[in-house]
């Protein structure tokens, strides 16, 4: 199970991290990715890591500005937000798969989602 968390109200320009950590599995074995869902809108890529953390994969409106990471020992991966948009503000779902993929169905477990809202 995947628990995400970290997610609240922001100004435009601040920064979040969201975390997510795994239990009754352990996630290094996994690719693991960030999506997230805005209001009225379909789910969407955000990021990805590789099993070893050594090479990553952003869509191109959060390159520059969010950074994904994973710490394997604490069965996490972390999701740094700076520069933050408006139009970042969705619900973050962590998810974990088998492939390095962009789609949803790439990724076999999801955690919950957690909200981030960004004002102007």
């Amino acid at each position: 199970q995947l628990q995400a968390s970290g997610g609240g109200l922001v100004q435009a320009g601040g920064s979040l991290r969201l975390s997510c950590a795994a239990s009754g599995r352990t996630l290094s074995m996994y690719v693991l990715g960030w999506f997230r869902q805005a209001p009225g809108k379909e789910r969407e890529f955000a990021a990805s890591v590789t099993l070893s953390g050594s090479s990553t994969d952003y869509v191109d409106s959060v390159k520059g500005r969010f950074t994904i990471s994973r710490h394997n020992a604490k069965n996490t991966v972390y999701l740094q937000m700076a520069s933050l948009k408006p139009e970042d503000t969705a619900v973050y779902y962590c998810a974990a798969g088998l492939v390095a993929g962009r789609r949803a169905y790439d990724y076999t477990s999801w955690g919950q989602g957690t909200l981030v809202t960004v004002s102007s």
